[in-house]
């Protein structure tokens, strides 16, 4: 584990009728953020969103109720008994008070289990997986950036609506592929449109051509990339060297800023994507984000933003609340809007999904890009009442009991 930096959190008054004691659990408040630091999601999360959580700590003033900040950083590794064994150490041993990012779905369920038991707060920004919010959510448990659902039905409805009614999928064959192929596909047919067919890789598979041969023979007017990570990387490579992006409309269901800047404008220009912060969005994205390039030398990512932004709102919260005692700032959480440069009027619903705008962009062409991060051009806005699964449909437990 990698220890970084002190700032700000707990102790103070809170007045009801007069004064009243805040309640903390001890001198600090602690932010623990946990991801991969050195493989292969550490270019989407990784050290850049410790610094997010440093540059939201220091934003905040450096304390909350008189109180220190501490963020501690961890690498889960990419497995889920050393993300669970972590999780144990910093609640237990550590007093730290919320766990932030946790990139991998497999591991962001291990530490929802542990957060859950150990009733403490933990904070998704980069784990895609929409059971989070659904059968395994938590009263401790945030999805903040994105899910699956999200970016699957952003992407669908946007792209349907330009007029993709045909898609082919290219599948990664686990979990994560096939419920994209799936949601997607729901929402084409519901859209009156056609699945054309669908072909399964296995994870890191290194030569595509003979799934590349069979989207072409579908004449899909979609040719959709249902992977992540080097996968979608040499996918979008090999289908480009095929030229199928002159017949078809290439489209990721789940691409970073990364990922596009490593595969390079002129074979990446004209792919489709969705997320929920761009870095330059807007003026005060731009203005963030120029001091995020000034720690890291590079633009931050949707994960990234995320990270600076729910700690923000958690820090918020326990100044609004007057403790950092878990269900009381979670409840402030849910009760205070979300108005930030990377939101505007979301919330955070009552089975921990943070409701948001969505944006389908696409990739710039060489020619169209002002410098080395200038990438996406905004296509479609999608409003967060059709990007977020109905709350009835995620089958969250908690609703019908008390948390507490």
């Amino acid at each position: 584990m990698k220890r970084s930096i002190l700032a700000a959190l707990l102790g103070g008054a809170l007045g009801l009728a007069g004064t009243a004691q805040a309640q903390v659990s001890d001198n600090a408040v602690r932010i623990g953020v946990m991801n991969d630091q050195s493989g292969l999601f550490a270019d989407l999360a990784g050290p850049g969103s410790v610094e997010a959580a440093r540059m939201a700590v220091a934003d905040f003033g450096g304390t909350v109720l008189g109180r220190p900040i501490e963020v501690v950083a961890g690498d889960h590794q990419n497995r889920a008994d050393v993300g669970s064994a972590l999780a144990r150490r910093w609640y237990d041993n550590d007093r730290v008070d919320v766990i932030m990012d946790i990139p991998n779905s497999g591991v962001a369920l291990a530490v929802q289990g542990v957060a859950r038991e150990k009733q403490r707060l933990v904070i998704f920004s980069s784990a895609a997986v929409s059971d989070l919010t659904g059968r395994a959510c938590s009263p401790y448990g945030i999805q903040w950036t994105f899910d699956s659902y999200a970016l699957a039905r952003s992407t669908a409805t946007a792209v349907m609506r330009r007029g993709g009614d045909s898609w082919f999928f290219l599948t990664v064959d686990y979990a994560l592929g096939h419920t994209f192929e799936r949601d997607v596909g729901q929402v084409v047919q519901a859209g009156n449109g056609r699945v054309a067919g669908a072909v399964r890789h296995p994870l890191n598979t290194a030569d595509f051509s003979s799934y590349l041969l069979q989207a072409q023979a579908s004449r899909a007017r979609v040719l959709a990339f249902a992977n992540a990570g080097g996968d979608l990387s040499n996918s979008i490579k090999q289908a480009a060297e095929f030229g199928l992006f002159r017949r078809m409309t290439p489209t990721a269901i789940m691409a970073f800023l990364t990922d596009i800047h490593a595969i390079g404008l002129p074979t990446a220009q004209g792919l489709q994507l969705t997320e929920s912060f761009y870095w330059d969005m807007n003026e005060e994205a731009r203005a963030w984000s120029q001091r995020f390039f000034a720690a890291r030398g590079r633009m931050p990512t949707m994960p990234q933003a995320g990270v600076y932004t729910a700690t923000m709102h958690y820090l918020r919260a326990v100044q609004a609340a007057g403790t950092d005692d878990a269900l009381k700032v979670a409840e402030q959480m849910r009760a205070m809007p979300i108005n930030d440069f990377m939101t505007q009027n979301g919330r955070v619903r009552e089975d921990g999904r943070v409701l948001r705008d969505f944006y389908l962009f696409q990739v710039k062409a060489p020619a169209e890009s002002r410098g080395p991060w200038d990438l996406y051009r905004l296509v479609a806005t999608v409003p967060a009442a059709d990007a977020a699964r109905p709350l009835a449909e995620g089958g969250c437990a908690h609703l019908s009991q008390n948390p507490g």
